[in-house]
C-alpha cells in the first residue's frame, strides 16, 4: 500500500508519503509479521512476531493495533487517560509514543498469561512517529527490527538490535568469520510480551525533505547489504509502493530465510 499525504500534515511545509509491504518468504509457511500505516496520526510500525504454532502472528497483530487504538484514541481526545504515567523527564510527544509501545506490551503478555495456547509469544516492534511541527520522527523499538535513514545516496542505521548476536560483537570485536560462526544469532534479548513491563529505546531524529525512513524485520536487513538497500530505495525514492516490493524481491532473490516485512516514509515537501 502506498500514496502520498495531501496538505502540510507535518506543519511546516512537508507531508509524508509512505507504503508498506510484507511477504511469507520462501521458507515459511505462514506470515508472522504485521506493520501499521496509520498516517492520520503520522505513526508506522513493523512488529516480528515468535513463539510457533501461529502464536507469534498473534502478538504481532496486537501490537499493531493496539499501537493504533491508542494513538487514535489519544489523537481524538488529548484529555484521555492513559493506561501509564508519563514520565516527567520526557516530553508529551516522547511519553505518547513509549506508552503505546508499553501498552501494547502488557496486552500481549496478559494475553499469554490468559491462553495456554499462546503462552511464550512474543514479537519485535518498531515504531516511527512524525510529530508535527517539530522537523523530526520519534523512533521507538524492541528487539531486532530495525530503523533505517535514507539521505542524500547514504543508508544510516538508527537503531542497536536487541540480540545476543549483537552483544556478542559490542563485548568481544569478532572477526567476520567468527560472526558468521556464531551459534545464536536468532536470539533476542528484549522483545514485547517477554515480561510485564519493558525498555523501550527511545531517539528523536531531525528531518530533511527528501529523507526516507525505513523500517523492517530482519528477514530483510539479514538478507539485503545496506549498500543494496540504499541503491534500491534511491533508485525508487518517488515510487515507495515500488521500492518496497523490491526490498521484499530483494530478499526473497538472496533466500528468503524468514518473513519479510518493510515500511517507508518520505518526508516531502
Amino acid at each position: 500500500m502506498t500514496r502520498p499525504d495531501p496538505g502540510d500534515t507535518l506543519g511546516y511545509g512537508m507531508h509524508l508519503a509512505y507504503a508498506g509491504s510484507t511477504d511469507v518468504g520462501r521458507r515459511r509457511t505462514h506470515n508472522e509479521d504485521a506493520y501499521l500505516l496509520l498516517p492520520e496520526e503520522q505513526v508506522f510500525c513493523v512488529a516480528d512476531g515468535m513463539g510457533g504454532h501461529a502464536s507469534g502472528e498473534v502478538a504481532a497483530r496486537i501490537a499493531v493495533e493496539e499501537m493504533a487504538e491508542f494513538f487514535r484514541m489519544t489523537g481524538r481526545d488529548e484529555e484521555a487517560t492513559w493506561p501509564f504515567k508519563e514520565d516527567p523527564a520526557r516530553a508529551h510527544d516522547e511519553n505518547r509514543l513509549l506508552t503505546g509501545v508499553k501498552l501494547a506490551n502488557q496486552r500481549i503478555h496478559d494475553r499469554a498469561q490468559s491462553d495456554a495456547r499462546l503462552k511464550g509469544m512474543g514479537t519485535t516492534l518498531v515504531a516511527a512517529y512524525f510529530v508535527k511541527g517539530t522537523e523530526a520522527v520519534l523512533v521507538g523499538h524492541v528487539g531486532d527490527s530495525r530503523a533505517y535513514l535514507y539521505r542524500s545516496g547514504t543508508l544510516r542505521q538508527l537503531t542497536e538490535d536487541h540480540s545476543l548476536l549483537n552483544d556478542y560483537v559490542k563485548n568481544r570485536n569478532p572477526t567476520p568469520e567468527e560472526i558468521a560462526a556464531f551459534p545464536h544469532k536468532n536470539v533476542i534479548v528484549r522483545a514485547l510480551g517477554m515480561k510485564a513491563s519493558v525498555e523501550v529505546d527511545l531517539q528523536r531524529v531531525a528531518l530533511e525533505d527528501g529523507d526516507v525512513l525505513l523500517l523492517c524485520c530482519d528477514g530483510l536487513s539479514g538478507m539485503v547489504q545496506d549498500a543494496d538497500v540504499a541503491e534500491i530505495i534511491g533508485s525508487s525514492a518517488r515510487d515507495l509502493r515500488r521500492a518496497a516490493q523490491r526490498l521484499v524481491d530483494a530478499a526473497n532473490d538472496a533466500g528468503g530465510m524468514d518473513n519479510i516485512t518493510c515500511v517507508l516514509a518520505q518526508v516531502r515537501a
